[in-house]
């Protein structure tokens, strides 16, 4: 019912929650003045005391106590929102924060969809949580407390008694469908985020989806998992509704029982007049924060359903802190060794040297392992054993801030993001002047094209949808080019593109060879012909390395490739 991890991470909203807890007391109070009065008032005029004229004391007292009401209401409404909007601030700080710390290795973890979904609705849902529930909870056992001495010194013990004896079946009845909500809910938020990664995995995808006509199939997948999401989800409902009913009936059942009990004692002669109406108007004021508490106790679950999921992120195993830098020397890897999971090892004992100024081939059919290979250099995963070094310090202990400082990717799927050429291109470096831009635009082979738009402030679409692939390609490496780091890893970098944006791209990866570290990763192997070592990889296994003319002669797996491709892309010209 209570997550103490929840107000140990926000302290500061505590003040508030104090605050919003003092405003529902004098709220009460304010009730309980007004009541009051017109029981007084009641019983005079019942006793022919006062007459008409007589009301504009209670009257003004009563208005009075209405405003008041109405200010508490407003302030502890203002208290519940600065509680939850401090929870929120912080909890995506730390996500944040965790997220930079895990560094692009955090899909290790967690995959995207979910990480969005626990960052935007998941902290959304703390906001009733801190809002309303907290308070509610301190506030919803101290009020019955309150009332009873007040009943008891008001008029009757024995009716205050009972009233508070039936009190406590409400957080009881919260008790019993506490472990099945929580069940429920974290199946619910499972759901939830997997349906979410579905969907988002699917809209990434639509393309391909119709280009190979499995639409339907994903649509029907899709359907598949919104129909268990609907069950899931029906679920929470029908406990909601379940436990909603009986607490509504303790707390009305427990009102009425108070309220016939207090009439008794009136017939009996126990109570005055103005006694019973006290207590009648107020008896329900003994279950209905006790009733809200368990109104807010679904939404509060749902939170810390939610918080679960978002503790669980932030406990995640975070490497050792990384504090070496690199510039620019060698990379080597020595028995490398990878896994994606523990099933079926992707990269058995791999051994690459790069050095500093080389030019590096690395090929190999599809699934061979060349893009792991990247990714590991990248820091993108942590390889399960061996050893990676770079400038002859490990991976693992150089900062992420100095790798992408010193190695800049460019793999066929760059992202652009929505705004200008000039503003993407700027995200390499902020203080590139106008004519280096209209320079490195020249030789990727896109200032003509530029210049027939809208030159550099040409608007782009989301990832550069209004541009051509061959076109997103050259950007990508005018922008790589800005970043003017020591080494350059192009992975696949001219797939999927038209052979003038290929011939325009692998001039610039020869002309940046000459001046910086590059390695390339590529299927086809007319692509590292001039590279000064290639390493050809088969399986997760280095099977030989060299120069082109090297790996022909020795008639391997290289030289089998070679003469593959080199048939394919010469059918035909022989007729010609």
């Amino acid at each position: 019912m209570f997550d103490k991890r929840l107000m140990q991470m926000c302290p500061e909203s505590r003040k508030y929650i104090i605050g919003n807890i003092i405003l529902q007391f004098l709220e009460l109070c304010c009730n309980t003045a007004m009541i009051l009065v017109i029981a007084f008032s009641v019983q005079n005029l019942y006793d022919k005391m006062w007459g008409v004229s007589d009301l504009v004391v209670p009257a003004a007292v009563i208005a009075a106590t209405v405003v008041l009401r109405f200010f508490t209401t407003k302030y502890a409404t203002r208290m519940s929102y600065l509680a939850s909007r401090t929870v929120k601030r912080v909890m995506r700080e730390r996500i944040y924060s965790k997220l930079l710390r895990l560094g692009t290795s955090y899909r290790e973890h967690v995959t995207t969809a979910e990480l969005v979904q626990e960052s935007v609705e998941g902290v959304d849902q703390l906001e009733s949580y801190f809002g309303q529930y907290v308070p509610q909870f301190f506030y919803a056992f101290m009020a019955p407390i309150a009332l009873f001495f007040l009943f008891g010194f008001g008029g009757s013990w024995k009716v205050a008694a009972v009233l508070l004896i039936c009190v406590p079946l409400i957080p009881g009845a919260i008790m019993m469908v506490q472990k099945i909500a929580k069940r429920i809910l974290s199946k619910y938020w499972g759901q939830y985020t997997k349906l979410g990664s579905t969907f988002l995995e699917n809209l990434q995808g639509m393309t391909t989806l119709k280009t190979y006509q499995a639409d339907e199939y994903k649509n029907e997948q899709m359907n598949k998992e919104s129909e268990h999401f609907r069950k899931v989800t029906m679920a929470v409902l029908t406990m909601q509704l379940n436990s909603v009913t009986i607490m509504d009936f303790v707390a009305y059942g427990g009102a009425a029982l108070g309220i016939l009990l207090a009439a008794r004692a009136f017939l009996n002669g126990e109570l005055g007049l103005a006694n019973v109406i006290f207590m009648i108007l107020l008896s329900a004021e003994f279950f209905l924060p006790m009733r809200r508490l368990g109104s807010y106790f679904h939404v509060a679950m749902n939170g810390m359903a939610a918080s679960d999921k978002i503790f669980k992120f932030l406990n995640e195993d975070e490497p050792a802190e990384k504090t070496e830098t690199v510039n620019c020397g060698d990379i080597e890897l020595k028995d490398v060794r990878f896994s994606y999971n523990k099933d079926r090892e992707v990269l058995h004992g791999v051994d690459i040297t790069v050095p500093r100024g080389s030019f590096i081939g690395i090929v190999g059919e599809s699934g061979s392992g060349k893009s792991t290979v990247a990714s590991l250099i990248m820091g993108r995963n942590t390889l399960d054993s061996g050893s990676l070094t770079v400038d002859g310090k490990e991976i693992g202990a150089v900062s992420e801030d100095s790798l992408m400082k010193t190695i800049t990717y460019i793999g066929f799927g760059s992202v652009f993001f929505k705004g200008t050429v000039r503003e993407n291109l700027l995200l390499a470096d902020k203080k590139t002047p106008e004519e280096k831009l209209w320079r490195v635009l020249t030789d990727c082979n896109l200032a003509d094209f530029l210049k027939n738009e809208n030159g550099l402030d040409t608007e782009l679409l989301e990832n550069a949808g209004n541009l051509s692939g061959g076109q997103k390609q050259r950007l990508a490496l005018a922008r790589a080019i800005l970043h003017d780091s020591p080494v350059y890893i192009f992975d696949e970098a001219t797939s999927n593109i038209d052979v003038e944006s290929e011939e325009a791209i692998l001039k610039q990866i020869h002309a940046l060879s000459e001046e910086k570290t590059v390695i390339m990763i590529s299927h086809r192997l007319a692509n590292v012909v001039r590279a000064d070592r290639i390493y050809c990889m088969e399986n997760g296994n280095i099977s030989e390395y060299g120069s082109h003319e090297q790996l022909i002669k020795n008639n391997g797996v290289y030289a089998n490739l070679w003469k593959t491709q080199q048939a394919l892309e010469n059918y035909g010209k022989e007729a010609v």
